[in-house]
């Protein structure tokens, strides 16, 4: 067998020539593939080899020879420890490039698609302090409490003060909870023993409505001094949620205060049960005109400003005209369903999570949507199922987790034939081997539209439509 020649611990300076999806900086070395974190595409470096595999190899950045023009100083003094943002070492503007050739380098390679419209992406106007939940993990550092992020590929816990992705509020928050925890003496969990109390601190809020909830999840049935805990929070004054986005942004106040119990021995974060000690059970936000009730377990988008982009577009490529059936798989709690519903006759959401499809109906109701029917259920059972009870849609929405479709769906679409579909996807890797899929049995791939929901990182979402080929 011949061995590569690349050496591990050496030193070598290579072209970086291109981007992983990850976002990880990718070149050769004697015409051997070498993957480098923080590196970027044009720039030449020197490498240090910390891992050898038979077809690539890993290096660490030693030093930049020649810079990129799209590189920049990372706003986050956390920024190379935290596994939050992988790309803030690169220019906003570049980086919704990189997602956009992402998207087109999938289509291409993995959907075999060649000549598909793929549109800019999307971005923010103001990139920071864009998302509405965060969980953060509590433990110890050494003799140090730490409540955070964890690193890049483990679960050491970086504890910072502050994060410009998270909304101000939650790093306020965290701030109040690390005081009470170490005034009262309350202990923290250790993922090695399975003992301490306090696992982790979640916090959500309303960008539109201020409201916030505060979940506390402990490795027990109870919290010491609870009561300490709720007046600490909502003696405190906030702040408003402008700095997230919104014009005139409310003020923030808590309105709900959860212990979450789970004493299991899993990195899970949270368990099955929740405990109300202050307020209600659920926060109220909006996405475009819809209200929404949001819960300490229920999927919502992180990125309240994005979404509406992003559904938006969703409805768009829909091209509803009120006379339509239409199916919206994996629908969550409901958020596209609720959009479908103004210009559909019919709209049929399907989801796997009880909890998701219990909310979903509260907030059709509290809507006062009245065309909107929710299954509980896994996609690939209950559309077959709905087929050959001659129930058809004529145009399908499909938002599936990171995996993509199961075959047993897209054979039922195959076979149902709607006139469009509208595919919104998180992972382009598996949204270009459905489509492939798609393509390949009479459905014709029309637009693509990525929208950046997660800044400084390398996801992207796409919303796609095809059309039934006649």
């Amino acid at each position: 067998m011949n061995l590569p020649e690349v050496k591990k611990n050496e030193i070598y300076t290579m072209e970086i020539t291109g981007m992983t999806h990850e976002g990880q900086g990718v070149g050769r070395i004697n015409d051997f593939t070498v993957f480098v974190d923080e590196a970027v595409k044009g720039e030449v470096v020197k490498v240090k080899i910390i891992k050898v595999n038979k077809s690539y190899s890993i290096g660490k950045l030693m030093e930049i020879v020649e810079v990129s023009s799209d590189r920049c100083e990372p706003f986050c003094t956390s920024y190379k420890f935290c596994g939050g943002c992988n790309l803030q070492h690169i220019d906003y503007s570049a980086q919704l490039k990189f997602k956009t050739d992402t998207v087109k380098e999938n289509l291409k390679r993995i959907g075999k698609l060649e000549d598909i419209v793929v549109h800019d992406t999307i971005g923010m106007e103001t990139p920071l302090y864009y998302r509405n939940k965060a969980q953060y993990p509590v433990g110890m550092t050494g003799e140090k409490l730490a409540i955070g992020f964890y690193s890049r590929r483990s679960h050491e816990i970086i504890d910072s003060a502050t994060c410009n992705i998270q909304d101000k509020v939650s790093n306020h928050i965290r701030s109040l909870v690390r005081e009470f925890i170490e005034e009262n003496k309350i202990t923290v969990y250790d993922e090695n023993s399975g003992n301490g109390l306090v696992r982790h601190v979640v916090t959500r809020t309303g960008f539109k409505t201020g409201e916030v909830m505060v979940v506390i999840v402990i490795n027990g049935k109870e919290l010491p001094h609870k009561q300490k805990l709720i007046e600490v929070l909502t003696n405190k004054k906030l702040g408003s949620s402008d700095d997230s986005g919104i014009k005139e942004g409310p003020e923030y106040r808590i309105q709900s205060v959860i212990l979450n119990i789970n004493t299991q021995n899993t990195n899970i974060i949270f368990g099955n049960k929740n405990i109300k000690i202050y307020g209600k059970d659920t926060i109220i936000d909006y996405i475009g005109k819809f209200k929404f009730n949001i819960s300490p377990l229920s999927f919502y988008q992180v990125n309240p400003l994005q979404t509406e982009v992003l559904y938006g577009k969703a409805l768009e490529f829909a091209s509803l005209s009120g006379k339509e059936i239409v199916f919206d798989i994996y629908c969550g709690i409901g958020t596209i369903s609720l959009f479908l519903s103004e210009k559909a006759l019919k709209v049929y959401g399907v989801e796997v999570v009880e909890e998701a499809i219990t909310d979903a109906r509260k907030n059709a109701e509290i809507n006062n949507i009245n065309n909107v029917e929710f299954i509980v259920g896994e996609a690939e059972k209950v559309i077959p199922q709905l087929y050959e009870q001659g129930i058809k849609a004529d145009v399908v929405v499909v938002d599936p987790p990171r995996k993509g479709c199961d075959e047993v769906l897209l054979q039922t679409l195959v076979n149902m034939q709607p006139k469009r579909i509208v595919y919104v996807s998180c992972n382009p890797s598996t949204l270009a081997r459905d489509l492939n899929y798609l393509a390949s049995n009479g459905f014709k791939v029309i637009e693509v539209q990525p929208v950046d929901m997660f800044p400084w990182t390398s996801h992207v979402e796409t919303v796609t439509v095809l059309y039934r080929e006649v």
